[in-house]
Order: structure tokens, then C-alpha cells, then sequence
């Protein structure tokens, strides 16, 4: 398989996955400020199955269609004004906690326990994001921040990280034994 071979499946599983973080945006369900949404077990997969730089390009990618107004965010909206409303932060959130989840398993190897361990990392790193500038867009004491923007979502997020790593982490060993995902850390795959 030639190099632009390669580079071309890696932009199409690129796309792939900024369209299951649009679908899996839509399963929701709604809480007064927060919704609990399937978009941080989509991130999660992205992550674990295409590694730091596709997966984080999944995630920019996804919110590059959501805010040129295509409705993939959580309860089909869309726009400009969801990333900088008072969700925004889980939003942007997104990207560095894809980005460290792939760095993660891409130093440490491409197994069910260590995508647990990032997926937690990108679960908090998320909520982290989404706290602070919930406090600051709703004008919310850190108290009230914290209950509306973080401690809701631990468990669940828990829940979504374990589900996460284990679908990631099948999908991932299935897609590369049917070489349609080459792994640049052939050696840390071994260890799945």
C-alpha cells in the first residue's frame, strides 16, 4: 500500500468518526444545564481506535461542521454560538482531551488498561473544560460550577470511558488485522 494509499483511508476514518461523534452527540439525556450526551464515549472511540493526531483531527473536524451549522452537536444544534454558550467548554474540552488520550496510549501501548487510563484523562480534562467556563459564561460560584458541570458526570463518564476502551480497543485490533488501520506503533499494538 502505497503512502498516498494510506493517507487517504487515515482522512476517510478521519471523517468516519466526525460523523459518529455527530450521531452519538444526538443520544442525550437532558439535565438543567449540562446534558449527558454519547459525544464523550464518541471522542473516547476516536481516540482510542485512530491514536492522538486522527483522532484529535475527528474532533476539530466535528466542531468545524457544528459551527458552520450543520446540527451535529447534542440535541441537534448547531452554530457559532454553542461553543462560546455555556456548554461551550465541554466542547473545546474535546480537543485536547483526544489529543492526550491518543499521546497517552501511543506512549504507553494500545490495550484495554491503558485506554481506560486515558479515557479517564480525557473524561476529566473534559469536565475540567467544561466547569470553568461554565463558571464563567453563567457567572456560577465555583460550588455551583462544580455541581452543575463536573460532579454529575463521574460516574457516567466512568461508565462511558470502560465502554470506550473495550469497543475501542476490539474495533481498533479488528480494523488492523483487516489492514484497514496501519498502526505507527506496530509494537505497542502487540500488547493489545
Amino acid at each position: 500500500m502505497t503512502k498516498e494509499q494510506l493517507k487517504l483511508r487515515s482522512m476517510i476514518l478521519t471523517a468516519l468518526f466526525a460523523a459518529v461523534i455527530g450521531v452519538l452527540a444526538q443520544l442525550t439525556i437532558p439535565l438543567p444545564l449540562v446534558p449527558i450526551t454519547g459525544q464523550t464515549l464518541a471522542i473516547g472511540l476516536a481516540a482510542t481506535i485512530l491514536g492522538a493526531r486522527y483522532g484529535t483531527l475527528s474532533v476539530i473536524l466535528y466542531l468545524i461542521i457544528g459551527s458552520a451549522g450543520v446540527p451535529v452537536f447534542a440535541e441537534f444544534s448547531a452554530g457559532i454560538s454553542k461553543l462560546v454558550g455555556p456548554t461551550g467548554g465541554f466542547l473545546v474540552g474535546f480537543v485536547p482531551a483526544a489529543f492526550l488520550m491518543g499521546i497517552y496510549m501511543e506512549k504507553w501501548g494500545f490495550n484495554f488498561k491503558n485506554a481506560l487510563i486515558a479515557n479517564i484523562i480525557g473524561m476529566i480534562v473534559t469536565l475540567i473544560f467544561g466547569t470553568v467556563w461554565l463558571k464563567i459564561s453563567a457567572s456560577l460560584t465555583w460550588t455551583a460550577a462544580f455541581a452543575s458541570g463536573f460532579t454529575p458526570f463521574l460516574i457516567v463518564g466512568i461508565i462511558k470511558a470502560a465502554l470506550a476502551s473495550w469497543i475501542g480497543i476490539t474495533i481498533r485490533k479488528r480494523l488492523i488485522s483487516a489492514r484497514l488501520l496501519i498502526s505507527a506503533q506496530k509494537n505497542l499494538d502487540h500488547s493489545i
